[in-house]
């Protein structure tokens, strides 16, 4: 009897990627949510790619092409103003109708609603979920959790922050497991008879560098992977 090959996800992982902190973050819960999935989902970080050039169009068109190339898509909504970056990356993956989620950990509510902190413009999309997890309550939690430890156990801790830390990453992760799978089961909602002519206007939409040909020739390629796989 043949085992049946369990299928593994590739995510875009869209966020700020320009400090310490957020470098550091992405590759945490990057790993985190692979082994909360059980390498069902292996997201792909802006931040690993190895630029072609060093031009900034040259890295946008890399970071483009790459989210296009991608099954599903998981986008960063923190900070009091959202990443203008990340927006775009989510827009384009909405146009290219990507299962998406949007995470926010930023416990600040910068929006019009309570179950959407951000600019109401970019909800309430299609084949989308949201994860808000307010990080700093839960790792208040965790620390207090460890607080009430017997003092013999805290002190074999030894890493007290970064234990509270990993802890909430992981729930994180395990939060954004769920929602991945739920975005996962979502229809398309691209119309069947649209495909052709939508992803041949996504390697036209973004002015990307290359011949005319060549791109129209890899999105036809990234179409029919997803069409084979029932994303689309």
């Amino acid at each position: 009897m043949k085992k049946t090959t369990k299928r593994t996800y590739s995510v875009y992982f869209g966020g700020e990627l320009f400090s310490l902190k957020h470098l550091i973050g992405n590759a945490w819960l990057a790993e985190a949510i692979y082994e909360k999935s059980h390498g069902k989902y292996r997201c792909l970080l802006p931040q690993d790619l190895v630029p072609r050039g060093r031009s900034g169009r040259t890295i946008r068109d890399q970071d483009l092409r790459a989210l296009i190339g991608c099954d599903l898509g998981l986008f960063n909504y923190d900070g009091t103003e959202l990443d203008s970056g990340t927006v775009v990356e989510f827009m384009i993956a909405k146009f290219a109708d990507i299962p998406s989620v949007l995470l926010r950990t930023d416990l600040r509510s910068n929006g019009d609603f309570s179950d959407e902190p951000w600019n109401l413009m970019t909800s309430y999309f299609p084949r989308t979920t949201n994860v808000i997890v307010p990080s700093l309550v839960a790792y208040s939690a965790a620390m207090k959790r460890r607080r009430r430890q017997p003092d013999a156990v805290a002190r074999l801790a030894g890493q007290h922050s970064s234990v509270d830390a990993q802890h909430v990453c992981e729930q994180v992760a395990a939060q954004c497991v769920r929602a991945l799978d739920r975005v996962l089961t979502m229809e398309p909602v691209m119309p069947k008879h649209l495909r052709e002519e939508a992803y041949h206007w996504l390697s036209i939409l973004p002015g990307l560098r290359g011949k005319e040909k060549a791109l129209r020739k890899e999105f036809e390629q990234h179409l029919e992977r997803k069409v084979e796989r029932d994303l689309l």
